[in-house]
């Protein structure tokens, strides 16, 4: 691979052994030196001290001048007596010479003696000096390093710091800590390393939510997205980024596994370590936690941030509550379930959201090339790898380093490998959310993968009810656990690996033998199961829609469990196998836009587990169309007009004596898909919309159970009376019935709902307008008049 090297610059030169280095005379050891280095270590900075980290026996002025250099704050505590010690001059000198080396900082701290003094060599100052020069007057050498130290202390005392002489050493003290901590808070550049990109906006935003200009308050925020997106990446950038502007700050890394291992008194300890510095927090029970985090810090401006929360009880048990801590204080929550955050209350919630091209780009370049650009020749393989990860930086980072190094046909045999098997870092992470779910999710969530990506959710609801999974409260939880999204446009969105996650998921441990799984979706994976005449007992779903080559369907009485048969758009497909009829479990049954079909098996009229049944667009199901007019029909019997006008099976269901069927009534083959309430009992929706239909039979008004009934694009001219007679209809659609000119103004929703509409589009010779106004405005009052839920209704003209 041929690329340039990125080329990065740090924010500091080097990298610090120590935080802060002090110099200080032997006076201040058990009083203001001691606590400030006590306040410092409380802080979390590594402070040099000289009696302390010194090797015994090692050259002290070599290993004192080498702690200097290799410290990032340099703070000299000048006293009355600092200026006797040469020892104390010698590390001045060498302190004023690290002012100008990037990085370095230094600190005067004036204790009892005044910066005048120190700055001029007045007063015990120039005694001191007075006396140097009296013991060195006849060695030039160190006459030299005398007017050395005494140029130094000026250049130091002229710089800015602190006065503490006749005020409080605590306050002083806790300034002086303030400070240092701001110098050593890494700016946000500094914290990113190279393979995290595309974080500067999220933290600006995060920022904005948490308010960070205003102390007038305690403010908490989520932050969730789905596995791998970079949650806890974000909340550590922040992290490192403000925590220095805080009395007290903590990050308690991956709630979840704490709490799991130790419970909420083992999440509690940490929190309180971290906030004051300690290695062990004398704590033995939640009752005194709870009231060390009440009483410590209610007037402490604090930054908590706990990463991984999955259940609400791990708030709960902890008892952080926000009005336990001072004000301007901020706490951050971090949770792949959105659900869990607002339920504690918090003040906002930041989505993360997936990476832009751009910025997946460059990621995955400086994880697979070590460089800014795509190598030469991998051009279609990176655009292959990131339209695979779709802006997942879990993904993306993974992958990258997988290939880094690798050549072409490698890359192409890699990603081949991944369409069948996924890599397992990825899929382990991602599994986590999924493993949390209840059963009854669990199920939906693999519908969705298999089968329901980018479907109406509106859709994907009616199919999952029938279901028997209660799918308002199963989509709303998927969605709060960042398994799914619905975009404005009401379409269900899954990630593709979270879909691969499903599928595999099914797949389980016999991805070779799709006769195990409990769903289908690919017409391959069904010719394979016809083929070796599969036992498929643990299949319920079969997804085969838009199957453009399909010509039938194997013998399907080898899957009794079957409930949902999809096969819209199947536009070769001739005949359904009739063992179709057999399956009594059978919930949806759609073959939209099978224009081919010319026969359904006799059974499927006796399923009474069908609830949803779409026939749209089947005209060749409905070709051979009854007699016209009423007064030929009433000429013949229901047998007659079948045998001299019915050719497909559906004909074969009239040569039985239905009750409800009259001569009068069979205007068209259509009334064979209403023989009775006892033979179609559970039937919740029917389409049949587009099938050159004339007249819409009386007895559809027995489907006593129908909610949602589609008859738009056919061309009657109008409406049965007996569709009042629905007692559970919602929805009515009458798109696109250009015959249409009368609608009868009785048309009521007998039954009320939270939502429900009459789509009345594209009917241009509908002349009966005040009929149609009637009819429209007595729906929307039957919509409004509903006390439950606030009612939805869409009415389109």
């Amino acid at each position: 691979m041929d690329c340039t090297r990125i080329q990065t610059t740090p924010y500091h030169s080097k990298n610090w052994k120590y935080d802060v280095f002090v110099s200080f005379r032997g006076e201040t050891r058990n009083n203001f030196t001691d606590h400030l280095f006590d306040a410092l270590r409380r802080h979390g900075i590594l402070s040099f001290r000289d009696d302390t980290k010194l090797e015994k026996g090692g050259p002290i002025s070599a290993g004192l001048l080498q702690a200097i250099e290799e410290s990032q704050v340099l703070i000299v505590v000048f006293s009355m007596d600092y200026a006797s010690s040469t020892w104390c001059l010698q590390e001045l000198a060498q302190i004023a010479d690290c002012i100008q080396i990037p990085g370095h900082r230094v600190l005067p701290v004036f204790y009892n003696v005044s910066p005048s003094e120190v700055r001029k060599q007045s007063g015990n100052y120039e005694k001191a000096f007075m006396e140097h020069e009296e013991r060195f007057k006849d060695d030039a050498e160190m006459m030299e390093q005398v007017r050395r130290w005494r140029a130094a202390l000026t250049q130091v005392a002229n710089l800015s710091g602190w006065d503490v002489k006749d005020k409080s050493q605590s306050a002083e003290i806790e300034n002086i800590v303030k400070v240092v901590t701001s110098i050593l808070s890494p700016k946000q550049s500094s914290s990113l390393s190279n393979d995290i990109v595309g974080m500067h906006s999220p933290v600006q935003e995060l920022e904005k939510l948490l308010v960070l200009d205003s102390d007038d308050d305690v403010r908490v925020v989520g932050i969730c997205g789905m596995g791998g997106i970079g949650k806890s990446t974000l909340a550590t950038i922040l992290y490192e980024k403000i925590s220095h502007q805080y009395d007290a700050s903590c990050f308690v890394d991956d709630v979840s596994r704490i709490y799991e291992g130790y419970g909420p008194l083992g999440v509690q300890k940490q929190l309180l370590c971290q906030a004051f510095m300690e290695e062990n927090f004398p704590t033995c029970n939640l009752s005194l936690a709870n009231n060390l985090i009440q009483t410590r810090l209610r007037h402490r401006k604090v930054l908590i941030v706990l990463d991984n929360v999955d259940q609400g009880i791990q708030l709960e048990k902890l008892a952080i509550k926000p009005e336990w801590l001072g004000r301007g204080s901020r706490m951050i929550i971090v949770s792949r379930d959105e659900h869990i955050l607002r339920e504690y209350g918090v003040d906002d919630v930041y989505k993360v959201k997936l990476l832009n091209d751009e910025n997946a780009l460059q990621l995955f370049c400086r994880k697979a090339f070590k460089c800014n650009h795509v190598a030469k020749d991998y051009e279609n393989l990176t655009n292959s790898v990131l339209t695979y990860a779709n802006g997942l930086p879990l993904a993306i980072r993974v992958l990258g380093s997988f290939l880094f190094g690798r050549d072409v046909s490698e890359w192409s045999s890699a990603l081949v490998r991944l369409k069948e098997n996924p890599t397992k870092d990825i899929m382990d992470v991602l599994r986590i959310s999924f493993d949390g779910l209840e059963n009854m999710e669990k199920e939906i969530f693999l519908d969705i993968a298999c089968f329901f990506h980018n479907e109406f959710v509106g859709y994907v609801k009616d199919i999952l009810n029938i279901r028997g999974f209660y799918a308002d409260i199963g989509i709303r939880i998927l969605i709060d656990k960042s398994l799914i999204t619905c975009n404005h446009w009401g379409w269900i969105v899954m990630h593709d690996l979270l879909q691969e996650l499903g599928r595999s998921i099914v797949r389980g441990k016999s991805p070779k033998e799709p006769g195990k799984w409990s769903r289908l979706w690919d017409q391959k994976d069904l010719r394979y199961v016809q083929q070796e005449n599969k036992d498929l007992h643990n299949l319920t779903h079969m997804e085969l829609c838009h199957s453009k080559n399909l010509v039938k369907i194997p013998n399907l009485s080898q899957a009794p469990n079957l409930e949902h048969l999809d096969l819209e758009g199947c536009v070769k497909l001739v005949h359904l196998d009739a063992s179709t009829g057999s399956l009594e479990k059978l919930h949806f049954l759609n073959l939209k836009n099978c224009k081919s079909l010319v026969s359904i098996p006799n059974s499927i009229f006796g399923l009474n587990s069908l609830y949803d049944l779409n026939l749209s667009g089947c005209k060749r199901l409905f070709k051979y169309q009854l007699l016209e007019k009423s007064r030929q029909s009433e000429q013949l019997n229901a047998g007659q007009i079948v045998e001299r006008h019915m050719t497909s099976s559906i004909r074969k269901t009239l040569t039985r004596p239905l009750q409800f069927l009259s001569s009068r009534r069979c205007a068209n083959s259509v009334g064979l898909l209403v023989p009775s309430v006892s033979r179609f009992p559970a039937l919740v929706s029917l389409a049949i919309s587009f099938c050159n239909l004339i007249q819409i039979p009386d007895a559809i008004g027995l489907l006593r159970c129908l909610e949602d009934l589609n008859i738009g694009g056919n061309n009657f001219v109008t409406l049965p009376h007996c569709i009042k007679e629905l007692p559970k209809l919602t929805w009515l659609n009458l798109e696109h019935c250009k015959h249409l000119k009368w609608m009868p103004s009785t048309l009521l929703p007998i039954r009320g709902g939270s939502n429900g509409g009459i789509f009345v589009y594209n009917c241009p010779n509908l002349s009966d307008t005040e009929g149609c106004g009637v009819t429209v405005i007595s729906w929307m009052i039957r919509m409004i008049q509903v006390p439950t839920s606030i009612p939805f209704f869409l009415c389109i003209l």
